[in-house]
């Protein structure tokens, strides 16, 4: 089970979370969520705990709890929602079956022509 990890001090690191949630069973992995720029922690983590029962358990005892000086925010991680663009796409990628795909500037057609 994924287990989110939310308010932690700038200064917590991987060890410090696995500390924290191996007296409760079997630790998975582990991950600070980081700025892709400074690498600074972000401020939320996940624990994976391949026994649903310990991770249950460890969210009952440590939501709430002080970790390096900070009251963190413990319960099970949700999925993240499928956003538009990473839906399957239709077959014919959009172009609604045109052999130009999609293209109306000069298709032979009175579209994208001028008038004069």
């Amino acid at each position: 089970m994924k287990v989110f990890v939310g308010n932690l001090s700038g200064e917590t690191t991987e060890d410090d979370l696995r500390q924290a949630f191996e007296s409760f069973g079997q630790v998975g992995s582990i991950i600070v969520i980081r700025d892709g720029v400074t690498r600074k922690s972000r401020g939320f983590g996940f624990v994976t705990m391949p026994s649903m029962n310990e991770a249950k358990n460890a969210i009952e005892k440590m939501n709430g709890k002080n970790l390096r000086g900070q009251k963190i925010y413990v319960q099970k991680s949700r999925t993240k929602a499928k956003t538009r663009s990473s839906r399957r796409k239709r077959s014919g990628s959009g172009t609604r079956g045109r052999a130009d795909g999609g293209r109306s500037g000069d298709s032979g057609g009175r579209r994208g022509r001028r008038r004069r």
